[in-house]
């Protein structure tokens, strides 16, 4: 019974380390929801078998499933130009994001695999894959509207021209999420949209790696860079910003 209330009273410490955050954050129950908030109408295209897959009990909630309708929907009702991912992995999101908006040009970044293995990525990267790996789903879907880039965004200013939707999911260090984000925005218009995985304050003091998400987030609204309300759909890992 002891050990219970001490772990009630250290996630009670954590989320309240996040004032900023739960003041902004307001949950939606489901992307009809968010389509409601911006006024848009239709649906995501989802052909992706890998969001039914799951590593973690979250995932038992459809998790997988809700982060894929949110940057979905995103992408297919935004109509987007230019878009930009940060944390390729494999490439399923940013097959994702083209396939949901064919038109628009998706940049999508990853940190060499030799500087995470130089510990140069932080503490909390997903996982270093080799090169070949990096992007391997969306071009076996021969997406054309995909370009990679392989750099360590600690040193990397972004040089694609202005951006619609950026969805940030690289390394999870609090301090890569403000400087990413920090650095994206000043290419981003009124309007524009940016998104965060591994971002769910519910379970911020259960995953070291998602609490940092959101310290980073935390971050971006103390130094009045972000303003305004974070979207976030119940059970997914993602949040929305309209900046």
């Amino acid at each position: 019974m002891l050990n219970k209330i001490r772990s009630i009273l250290s996630r009670l410490l954590k989320v309240n380390e996040l004032p900023l955050l739960n003041h902004a954050v307001i949950e939606l129950n489901d992307c009809d929801e968010l389509r409601k908030l911006f006024g848009w109408h239709d649906l995501p295209i989802l052909d992706d078998a890998s969001i039914y897959d799951f590593e973690y009990p979250e995932d038992l909630n459809s998790r997988r499933v809700r982060d894929a309708e949110v940057l979905g929907t995103v992408m297919r009702n935004s109509f987007p130009r230019r878009c930009l991912e940060i944390g390729t992995s494999t490439g399923h999101s940013a097959a994702l994001m083209a396939i949901n908006a064919p038109e628009a040009q998706i940049f999508t970044v990853n940190i060499p695999p030799e500087e995470i293995a130089r510990g140069e990525g932080g503490e909390f990267t997903t996982v270093a894959l080799d090169r070949e790996k990096i992007g391997a789903y969306y071009r076996e879907r021969r997406l054309g509207n995909v370009t990679q880039i392989l750099v360590n965004t600690a040193r990397w200013e972004p040089d694609i021209g202005e951006i619609d939707v950026t969805f940030i999911d690289g390394s999870h260090d609090a301090d890569f999420v403000y400087n990413d984000s920090r650095k994206i925005l000043k290419h981003m218009k009124t309007g524009s949209f940016i998104l965060w995985h591994d971002f769910n304050l519910e379970l911020a003091a259960k995953y070291p790696w998602i609490h940092s998400v959101c310290s980073g987030v935390e971050k971006l609204i103390q130094t009045d860079l972000i303003k305004g309300r974070i979207f976030h759909l119940r059970d997914s890992w993602t949040g929305v910003y309209r900046v």
